[in-house]
Parts: C-alpha cells; structure tokens; sequence
C-alpha cells in the first residue's frame, strides 16, 4: 500500500480540438504529453509545488537548453483555473516570442472530491492515528512534442568553419539519436571490414551509425547536422597501429585512440 507522498507518472498520446493548429508542431491536435499526478497531505502541499517546481526547470536544463532561452512564469490571479492553489509555466524562448512547454500546478483537493463525488467511491487517504482527508495534487503536465521541437530550436547552430557555414545541432548526448558514427576513409575492403567490426563492438553499448559515402568531410556535416556527438574514423594507418581518430561534433577537435580503447572513451566522455 502507498503511503503520502507519492506519484504516478505516464507518457502518451493525447488529443485535442485545436481550432488553428500551426507553429510546425507546436500545436497540433495530436500530440506526445508527459505528466504527473503527485499526492501529498493539503499542508505539505505548497513545499511540494516548490520542489516540483524547481526538479522540473532544473530538468530541462540538465538537459542542455541553454538558461536564457527557459523560464518560470507563475499564473496571475486572473490566469489561475477555478480550481488551482498555484501555477507556474516553464516557457521557452520560440521565434515567435515565448510560449509554454509545461505548466505544473497545485490542483488542491478538487480532482479527487470531483471523481468521489461522481464515481461514488470514497477516495479519501486514511493513516493510523489521522482522520481521513483528501490529498491534494501537485500535477506537472508537458507536452514532450513541443519539448522535443525546443530542444532542437535551443541545439540549432550556424558557424563560419574556413569561410564555409557549417550547420551543427548541439545536442545533449543523450538526446541525440546517433551517439556515433564509425566512417572509414575510403570504400576499400580492407577499411569497411574494420569500420564494421568497431561500429559492431560498438553497437553493444550505443546507437551507431556507418557512413560511406562521399568525402570525409561531407560525412562529417552530415553527422553534425543531425546532432552526433563524435565520429570515428578509420583510416589507413588504422591498418597497422589499431588506433581510430575520434572527432569531437563541438569542439572538432580529433583524438587519436586505441580501437579496444574507443567505448570506455567515448564512455568517459559521456560521463563528464
């Protein structure tokens, strides 16, 4: 049996009569949402609608999103539901001007005397020694599409490399699809074959991708532009030192690197 407090968590889809659906996906009628109903006892509730509060901006910024692009804006008196002690926004800095990405809300007592009230059933909380109660409900709500659609924005980047505009999506390594890509030098046999035999070592522990097509360079744009945090490439003098150069996607710095060596690297690098 669960004891206060406590919180039931769930990610999925959810569906809406958007009259004027637009801004790409940030709204739509179909969309991914992610949120929590957390029960606490009613004079616990306004410390925990801070620590939510507070887990949930530090959430996105622990994921990278740059700080100035983020931000907590509490409801006006006038914004609150019927039904909210609290409300704050964490909005997020579009092209457009800012908008909401999740709002977390001290809902009260008002969800659970509503379901009692229809439904029948008692869903008051009893503890020895306590008389029974309605718990309240602090319920941060997001929607995880337009979360994903800040992320990208926030990641966005053009830069002069050499007088050409590299385009580079700065992704938080564990938001970005691929955590590498192994890229031979060239299509010879004898590169491919141990392209493919790092890339299957390192398919144990991450999502790897192989590219071999066009020049080195192309190749790596390419992993730039859809956010992979380093590629690995093999070369000719791999064939006799067993050493791979590791390209960092930020700093485009290379590391010259054991081949047995690679995954407890790139391990470390994830980790800092």
């Amino acid at each position: 049996r669960m004891r206060l407090p406590f919180g039931i968590a769930q990610i999925g889809k959810s569906f809406r009569n958007e009259i004027t659906p637009g801004q790409f996906v940030f709204r739509t009628r179909e969309f991914e949402q992610m949120e929590m109903e957390f029960f606490c006892r009613p004079e616990e509730a306004d410390t925990w609608f801070e620590y939510w509060l507070e887990e949930r901006h530090r959430w996105y910024l622990d994921l990278g999103m740059t700080p100035d692009n983020l931000r907590l804006r509490p409801h006006e008196s006038d914004e609150l539901a019927h039904y909210a002690a609290a409300c704050s926004d964490v909005e997020f800095d579009f092209p457009w001007g800012w908008d909401e990405l999740e709002g977390i809300a001290n809902r009260t007592d008002f969800d659970l005397r509503q379901h009692a009230e229809h439904s029948g059933e008692d869903l008051t909380y009893f503890e020895e020694g306590d008389e029974r109660f309605y718990p309240y409900l602090i319920e941060p709500a997001a929607g995880a599409t337009r979360t994903t659609f800040a992320f990208l924005l926030d990641a966005y980047r053009e830069e002069e490399v050499e007088g050409e505009t590299r385009t580079v999506l700065k992704l938080d390594h564990r938001l970005a699809p691929i955590k590498a890509a192994v890229l031979p030098l060239s299509k010879k046999p004898e590169l491919t074959e141990v392209t493919q035999r790092v890339a299957s070592e390192l398919r144990q522990t991450y999502d790897i991708e192989v590219d071999i097509t066009q020049s080195i360079g192309r190749r790596y744009r390419r992993q730039d532009e859809i956010g992979t945090p380093f590629c690995i490439t093999v070369d000719f003098d791999s064939l006799d030192d067993h050493q791979v150069t590791v390209r960092d996607r930020d700093t485009m710095a290379q590391d010259r690197i054991a081949m047995d060596k690679v995954s407890a690297y790139l391990a470390d690098r994830f980790a800092g």
